[in-house]
């Protein structure tokens, strides 16, 4: 039942909503008012039956970026519409070496900097000489920080002379800057292989030669898990690469991609179907379990600063305080708590692993995918938001909250399921590299990482419960404490915020919204 509304508090509510799809019918943004500026330069002239390389170089503002032609989970490459003479023909793009950019869990590949696409432009044999030729372009690209996205186009425009001049020094110097980033092209081909849940991939490279920090970014859509982390180790003359396969089963063909070598540094191949041999050096998995297991509870550590989480257990260590229980009852209550949030993601973390054996393509906070479950959450934490400034009184909200708001060992376990179930879409920001190993690795080793996920969040309120120095030194209850309650609702109401976010994107309502463009995956 509701008591008490405040008039006026509901309708900014419902505005501050309506705001968000103000923009729905918002179109791309044209050069000379975006976020990444373009343009169109011709390195020199061309002979007739000879070739030269046109650039289209791009520039982001501090903070945004552009995409690689295989964006990963999210993003779009940009395309191109060319308007030129019958006596030119261009080949396709070649890009320069990507730099790897997590976002909620999410893989993009991406230029966080100037970057430039480099065509080879081709005049026929009876291209006249001292003839001027005019190239164009409609170019669009999707411009992008960590929470924004923006499409944008531009008209760029170009000439090229057919001649035997050499290039401009200056020009040439400038092309082979940009040149020494492409990635270098491999003839021999590389080697591809699908073994259970693993992409393997043999590439030839020279034992002697230096790498650093490899990674294989996929050109073939739906070959590998781009946000699963990956291993290489090195037999004579070819880096074995391990990747996590994508749910879409391996057909057997061609696949083609690049091999970061090092920063800036890569090598594009195509790896034909065969036997891939195995690597001198071990993989490391006890390492990377071991890596995995203190990162994830590291990030449950942090999760209980975040939005999500930090209402929860405040309220929860503040009612602790208040009750003034013995040390045996708050130490129970602090094991309880644990028992929860530990057993929460155990069985998420189970459930998504045998969803995933059985072919379905989901991934962590897969419960936030089902956009009724998210609804259903919007509607909690609006209202939880809602009590928490004081709107109104919840004398019983429903089973979840009923249970959660016992007080005493029961009270303190379904507290902590519930921070942990409406914690997992906060995870992505820190979770990203040990969730993802947890899906390469054995279901033991996975379990363990999804138990020491729920032991970093449970640490302050295990902690408040086991060292009485610490509950000594939480204010005492007080006026102060209706002061705090109220501005709990600021970080809930974030939360709020987040999964208007989350189930705008799987409404579609977010397609043609720019800020809201990274819910989409891409197709």
């Amino acid at each position: 039942m509701v008591r008490g509304m405040k008039r006026g508090k509901p309708k900014l509510l419902l505005a501050a909503l309506l705001g968000l799809l103000s923009i729905l019918f918002a179109g791309p943004v044209r050069a000379g008012d975006t976020h990444i500026k373009a343009d169109l330069v011709a390195e020199g002239p061309i002979a007739p039956g000879g070739s030269t390389m046109i650039a289209i170089r791009f520039v982001p503002d501090a903070g945004w970026h552009g995409y690689w032609k295989n964006p990963g989970d999210a993003g779009q490459p940009a395309t191109f519409e060319w308007t030129r003479p019958d006596a030119l023909t261009l080949a396709a793009p070649r890009f320069p070496v990507p730099e790897k950019l997590v976002i909620a869990g999410m893989m993009n590949h991406v230029y966080n900097g100037e970057h430039v696409l480099l065509f080879r432009v081709a005049a026929s044999a009876d291209a006249k000489a001292g003839t001027v030729l005019p190239l164009s372009v409609k170019a669009n690209w999707l411009a992008c920080t960590e929470t924004i996205c923006v499409p944008e186009s531009g008209e760029l425009q170009t000439s090229v002379t057919i001649g035997t001049a050499a290039p401009d020094a200056a020009q040439r110097k400038r092309f082979d800057g940009w040149r020494a980033r492409l990635p270098q092209p491999l003839v021999q081909p590389g080697i591809v292989e699908r073994a259970g849940d693993l992409v393997r991939i043999a590439i030839p490279y020279p034992a002697g030669a230096s790498v650093d920090q490899p990674w294989f970014f996929a050109e073939s859509a739906d070959l590998v898990d781009y946000v699963a982390p990956q291993s290489t180790a090195r037999t004579g003359d070819w880096l074995v690469v391990e990747a996590k396969g994508s749910s879409i089963p391996f057909d057997g063909k061609p696949v083609s991609g690049l091999i970061m070598t090092g920063p800036g540094r890569g090598l594009e191949f195509v790896a034909k179907p065969g036997a891939v041999p195995q690597g001198d050096t071990p993989d490391g998995q006890a390492m990377q379990a071991l890596i995995a297991f203190a990162g994830a509870m590291l990030g449950g550590l942090l999760l209980n600063i975040l939005p999500c989480v930090f209402p929860i257990i405040s309220l929860k260590a503040i009612s602790l305080v208040r009750s003034g229980e013995s040390e045996a009852a708050a130490r129970s209550e602090a094991l309880a708590y644990t028992g929860g949030v530990v057993l929460t993601c155990l069985a998420l973390g189970g459930l998504l692993l045998g969803l995933r054996a059985g072919g379905v393509a989901v991934g962590w906070a897969f419960q936030l995918q089902n956009p009724w479950i998210v609804a259903l959450l919007l509607l909690l934490a609006v209202a939880i938001t809602a009590n928490l400034a004081g709107w109104f009184t919840l004398p019983g909200f429903g089973g979840g909250e009923q249970l959660a708001g016992q007080d005493g060992v029961k009270g303190a376990f379904w507290t902590g399921a519930l921070a942990a179930f409406v914690a997992t879409p906060c995870t992505g920001p820190f979770m990203a590299a040990a969730l993802g190993a947890a899906l390469v690795l054995p279901v033991p080793v996975a379990l363990l990482i999804f138990a020491g996920l729920g032991l970093g969040m449970a640490l302050p309120f295990l902690a408040i419960g086991y060292v009485p120095a610490l509950r000594s030194r939480l204010p005492r209850p007080g006026a102060w404490m209706e002061r705090f309650r109220r501005f709990l609702a600021v970080p809930m109401g974030l939360t709020a915020l987040a999964l208007v976010w989350l189930l705008a994107g799987q409404m579609g309502l977010s397609r043609n919204i720019p800020f809201l463009a990274p819910c989409n995956q891409r197709a």
